[in-house]
């Protein structure tokens, strides 16, 4: 066991020091979720590849990747209602509301078609008891997404705010529809729908609700009662949250309820006034927890991803129905009811938000987390033994299609966005012609102007050189001050007035042969404001 131990240390330990040295490079330049990285470390340690580390050997495989689950994500949903603002879930009450309801309803209907449809021997209640583990969007896999340069450039305070309260909210409350599904397999209606109201919802969330929000609220007048008092070292203040998060994990999970949920409630009333979360923001503890948390938790998914069972006779799965099973899942499950409800979601202000937070609902580690509690309720050798064993390879394919769908999002989006302005300005480049050229073909277009030879337009030229060589010397003035643009209006003699044809008075009151007196250049200045407005006045044959 000492050798184990020393093995998992040294992959784990030698993977985040790599990790860390080029971490700014593969995040910051390169968009690279730390999740596809610790995955893909996984598989290469893991009994696929280099047969390092083999969990099955620890003991029972699905015990241990439960409880691992179950406290990464309660930390995170802990950290998660840290984060929030102030009094965030009664300031965005409806959004929540939504997003928890109708949104995640759509959800669970959705994905539990798309898996009757495209896994064999499933009845529908045994492809919602699947769909039901991969609803929720995962708060770990979130974190991700809304932390990071991107996220500071391209996404608005108040929508990183809902995409991290959604995923804490309804990673809490998985429950009530995996244990619907499974207490509609496994008794009558009546009955089931009696014990899924008096012992998931009644028992499991509100009292789980319950009890977070008086923890957090007590945890908080202690808190500051001993900070007030000097009572607390500075290194205890820091850690107060999580140690909250052990605590509840250990109370409530002892008694049955929820502590996933309840974690998210305490670290809601924990910073309901913003203080905690003020005292704290610069001393970026709970990111050092994340990141450690996070990486573990994806190289141990990594390790433990079933490939054998992607493609198994016996269980009527094949690699392709997969693939098609995740493409249509990550696109159908959450971005069509996003967008068609988003004007119901005060949070989500745009169309673009709505793709957006749509699109980014990621599958991970909650999903892992209720499989897992779904074998528990699903007896090996009972009726519903087919439903049992397809369980693994699905969410582990589902988690994996996330993962790599949503790792590689930012990055294309990036590599789109640059090859599109590379094509624009190449375009851009290659229609550009001589002013010569160009102010021939302008002085020819009107039907009726007689042609002009191009001596007539040689000090237009001389203008338009004498401005170019100003900027290509380096004038100050081309680079600081902003760039204006220049409307030119084609006028031919037999259109221009007798007495605006040849003259015309500046700002500093002399003439110019090319712009005219009076109301036209007026006009043509209160109509462009500040930008620059030059009227050509086409020479008569004999001028």
């Amino acid at each position: 066991m000492s050798d184990i131990v020393s093995i998992v240390s040294a992959v784990l330990g030698g993977f985040i020091l790599l990790y860390g040295l080029c971490s700014l490079v593969l995040k910051e330049r390169l968009y690279l979720s730390e999740a596809s990285i610790a995955i893909v470390c996984g598989i290469i340690f893991g009994p696929i590849c280099a047969k390092f580390i083999d969990i099955s050997n620890w003991g029972n495989e699905e015990i241990i990747t439960q409880e691992f689950c179950r406290f990464v994500i309660a930390i995170q949903v802990m950290a998660a209602g840290v984060t929030l603002p102030k009094a965030y879930l009664k300031k965005q009450l409806v959004s929540i509301l939504v997003l928890i309801g109708p949104v995640m309803i759509y959800m669970w209907l959705v994905s539990g078609l798309l898996v009757w449809a495209f896994i064999p021997g499933l009845n529908f209640l045994e492809a919602l008891m699947i769909a039901a583990c991969f609803t929720p969007t995962d708060p770990v896999l979130c974190n991700s997404i809304v932390q990071g340069k991107f996220a500071e450039k391209h996404v608005p305070n108040h929508l990183r705010d809902i995409i991290i309260c959604e995923s804490g909210a309804n990673d809490g409350l998985g429950y009530p529809f995996l244990f619907l599904a499974i207490y509609l397999l496994q008794m009558n209606v009546g009955p089931a729908i009696g014990k899924w109201a008096y012992w998931t919802i009644a028992y499991n969330a509100l009292l789980s609700i319950a009890i977070g929000f008086v923890a957090g609220y007590v945890a908080r007048k202690l808190l500051k009662y001993a900070e007030q008092k000097k009572y607390i070292d500075k290194e205890s203040f820091l850690v107060f949250a999580i140690a909250l998060a052990l605590f509840l994990i250990g109370v409530v999970g002892l008694i049955g309820s929820d502590d996933i949920l309840a974690c998210f409630i305490a670290g809601n009333s924990f910073t309901w006034d913003d203080w905690f979360r003020i005292e704290t923001q610069k001393a970026h503890l709970m990111e050092v927890v994340d990141i450690l948390l996070n990486l573990s938790i994806f190289v141990y998914i990594g390790l433990t991803m079933p490939w054998s069972a992607f493609s198994d006779v016996d269980l009527q799965i094949t690699v392709w129905r997969l693939i098609v099973l995740g493409i249509l899942v990550l696109i159908l499950r959450r971005l069509p009811i996003v967008v068609a409800l988003y004007k119901f979601v005060p949070a989500i202000r745009t169309w673009r938000e709505a793709v957006f937070s749509g699109w980014f609902g990621p599958i991970g580690v909650g999903a892992v987390f209720y499989y897992t509690v779904a074998l528990d309720a699903i007896p090996e050798d009972g009726p519903n033994a087919h439903a049992r064993s397809v369980l693994k390879p699905v969410i582990y394919f589902m988690v994996l299609s996330s993962v790599v769908a949503h790792g590689i999002t930012i990055p294309l989006f990036y590599i789109g966005t640059y090859a599109t302005r590379t094509l624009t300005r190449t375009s851009e480049n290659g229609n550009q012609i001589p002013h010569s050229l160009s102010v021939i073909q302008m002085l020819t277009i009107r039907k009726n102007s007689p042609p002009i030879d191009e001596s007539d337009i040689t000090d237009i030229k001389i203008q338009h050189d004498v401005s170019d060589d100003k900027t290509a010397v380096g004038d100050e003035s081309a680079y600081t001050q902003p760039k204006k643009h220049t409307a030119i209006t084609i006028i031919t003699p037999t259109e221009a007035s007798e007495h605006t044809k040849y003259a015309s008075t500046d700002t500093n009151g002399q003439h110019s042969p090319y712009q005219p007196k009076g109301n036209l250049a007026t006009a043509s200045h209160d109509t462009l404001n500040e930008d620059q407005d030059e009227t050509l006045y086409l020479p008569e044959d004999d001028y």
